[in-house]
């Protein structure tokens, strides 16, 4: 819409530690020895495929969200606070989006040891702390938001917040685009910028790249058609 302000991506790459990426390099071969070694039908194998990707993806955030026993800093956390850091020293407020309400939680023990105040929700959040949330939230209770990326997605108006942080990129772009238009939409009246955390050399950046790929191919099918092709 043109009367909305501007809004401004930022594609934050962060750099693992080398306990970090051991770790995560551990967990990639292990996961490729699993699945090729898996003699099951397709079906079981496929289903293999999608939980050692989600534990790669678990270990691009922190090494915690796939073994809490381990005593790995996480280099994404470290950065995201120093992100939050800046922002409320010039009094920015950040809508802060995750798929992973594990990894969310432990933003929260990182908040809580700071001060830093914050609103929350997730999908097993009732309707009425939902909006009693919201509301705090969008009269100036918290600094954050931080919100589960499935449960955040559409119905929410925080215009309150003038930065959108996501923790890690989810395989559809558009699904981000809405959570971000949780703040850049009708009634905010600053710039917005968006933030998207990604750990370099790790299938986060496979998802960046396809995020690309997806948004070409929409733009191609729908650009100059006055309906979608097949």
């Amino acid at each position: 819409l043109d009367e909305l302000p501007a809004k401004t991506e930022i594609v934050k790459k962060v750099r693992l530690s080398d306990m970090e990426m051991a770790f995560y390099e551990a967990l990639r071969r292990k996961a490729i020895e699993q699945i090729e070694s898996n003699d099951e039908n397709p079906l079981s194998k496929q289903f293999q495929v999608l939980a050692e990707i989600t534990k790669l993806r678990q270990a691009s955030c922190h090494p915690q969200l796939v073994d809490s026993t381990l005593a790995i800093e996480s280099s994404k956390l470290s950065t995201f606070l120093e992100i939050v850091d800046e922002l409320v020293e010039n009094n920015h407020r950040a809508l802060v989006f995750s798929q992973f309400v594990s990894h969310l939680s432990i933003v929260r023990n990182a908040l809580d040891t700071k001060g830093i105040q914050y609103q929350y929700l997730d999908g097993s959040t009732p309707m009425e702390k939902r909006a009693k949330a919201v509301k705090e939230f969008q009269g100036g209770a918290g600094q954050l938001f931080l919100i589960s990326l499935k449960a955040g997605g559409l119905g929410l108006n925080l215009t309150a917040a003038d930065y959108v942080i996501h923790l890690d990129p989810w395989w559809n772009p558009a699904v981000e685009d809405q959570a971000s238009d949780r703040a850049h939409r009708i009634g905010q009246t600053r710039p917005v910028t968006s933030y998207r955390l990604v750990a370099e050399n790790t299938i986060e950046e496979k998802i960046i790249r396809l995020h690309a790929t997806k948004r070409e191919l929409a733009k191609s099918q729908l650009e100059g058609n006055e309906q979608s092709a097949r």
